[in-house]
């Protein structure tokens, strides 16, 4: 496993994250293809093995099971100070006005519940899941640099938005001298790549690091057209962000297959590969529901596209609809 520093910081990550929406409790949230403790536990256990230290979940995966899963896991498995946990807030957990958002009242009692059930004093990396319209970002910033100050996050994140809204949240931190945001989690992979547009260039020049979800399209990149899944058939989510291109998308995914068969290893490691050579990612948040996902991704960290490969897997790639963003 390789590891790299998160953005301009001193955190060392490693060179995949595993990301922890897999698991959880199938009847407590929207995806009926989640893992069960039992299930979860074997693939954070491997994880660590293969050397990640990098995790990231959020309070609303499966209401708030995931992270008691993944917390009670890495009590038992790894050295707290050598791993890296990082959660979410914004989306509903309770019914009511105050159920869900940006606001101070919501970050300060979300974070403690996040504590709660991780069964950790801190997290190193918090982050907001979405743009809160119905807050002021001053509002926000503040209470997460309070959050911070208290130690009960090391570092601060945002997750998809628009550039304008990412840089106008940078600048009321540094405008107010309190604590900015180190990374991005975006939307990021083959057959969706709008981030290069803006945001990536907005996270380079500030030294932001970029850890992308969905790096392989919900495993879309990774297996033949034609091939579905139990999450394929059921996951909502994914058909809201694939369907709709599928007939452009398929030219890049046979590309994909091409290089992959060219260098004789499986398509996850080519699809990996191009993000991670992609500036400035740092750390793919990979799914993984068997182990054998695991050890392909990790596999992709030997492989070195060349020039004319990336441009060969970029070329049939068409503008897609923004989405991802409330």
């Amino acid at each position: 496993m390789d590891y790299v520093k998160l953005g301009n910081t001193g955190l060392d990550v490693s060179r995949l994250c595993l990301g922890c929406m897999s698991f959880g409790v199938a009847d407590r949230w929207i995806h009926q293809w989640v893992l069960d403790e039992e299930q979860s536990r074997l693939i954070i256990k491997k994880a660590l093995e293969l050397g990640i230290v990098f995790f990231d979940t959020a309070n609303v995966y499966s209401d708030g099971t995931s992270e008691e899963i993944l917390g009670r896991a890495l009590r038992d498995y790894a050295n707290r100070d050598e791993i890296v946990i990082a959660t979410k807030v914004y989306n509903r957990m309770h019914e009511g006005p105050n159920g869900a958002g940006l606001s101070r009242k919501a970050i300060m009692s979300e974070i403690d519940k996040s504590l709660k059930r991780l069964g950790t004093d801190y997290v190193d990396l918090y982050q907001i899941h979405r743009w809160d319209y119905h807050t002021p970002i001053e509002e926000t910033m503040e209470a997460l640099h309070d959050v911070v100050k208290a130690g009960k996050a090391r570092y601060i994140g945002a997750s998809a938005m628009y550039a304008w809204q990412f840089q106008k949240a940078l600048y009321v931190a540094e405008k107010n001298g309190w604590t900015r945001f180190v990374s991005m989690q975006n939307h990021l992979n083959l057959i969706y790549r709008e981030e290069e547009r803006e945001m990536l260039p907005l996270c380079k020049e500030e030294k932001i690091g970029v850890i992308p979800y969905s790096p392989l399209a919900s495993g879309r990149l990774t297996r033949d057209w034609a091939v579905s899944t139990h999450r394929s058939e059921t996951d909502q989510i994914q058909k809201s962000k694939y369907d709709g291109t599928a007939d452009a998308d398929r030219l890049v995914v046979e590309r994909v297959t091409a290089i992959a068969e060219k260098h004789g290893v499986p398509r996850i490691h080519i699809a990996l590969a191009w993000l991670l050579q992609k500036e400035p990612v740092t750390a793919p948040i990979i799914g993984a529901t068997e182990i054998s996902h695991l050890e392909d991704a990790v596999g992709a960290l030997s492989i070195t596209l060349t020039p004319q490969e990336i441009a060969f897997l970029e070329e049939p790639y068409t503008p897609h609809p923004i989405i991802g963003f409330n």
